[in-house]
């Protein structure tokens, strides 16, 4: 494992200060090798903003960025997210 790369676990605490429930065991597809697997089995690296990356293929599958007050979210790189309710992802989201 790179020592710059964590694992999805490692930002439990943001994604639920972004999408108010506990992500790390939400279902992620990726959209370009359609693996699916538990947000906390990604890949994650830290820098200016945190990305997350397929497990598998090793492509982008989100990048978080913090600005002041607010976070900004892209999740492009997933086909689908499955298995958070509260924070309006009822049970699958694709694009």
């Amino acid at each position: 494992m790179d020592s710059l790369m964590l694992d999805g676990n490692a930002i439990a605490g943001l994604l639920q200060e972004v999408f108010v429930v506990e992500m790390t065991s939400a279902i992620g597809t990726c959209d370009s090798c359609g693996a699916s697997e538990p947000i906390g089995a990604v890949r994650v690296f830290r820098g200016a903003g945190v990305v997350l990356r397929c497990p598998h293929c090793g492509d982008v599958l989100a990048k978080i960025v913090r600005r002041e007050e607010q976070a900004c979210v892209d999740l492009s790189g997933f086909r689908a997210l499955e298995g958070a309710s509260r924070a309006g992802l009822h049970g699958r989201a694709d694009r």
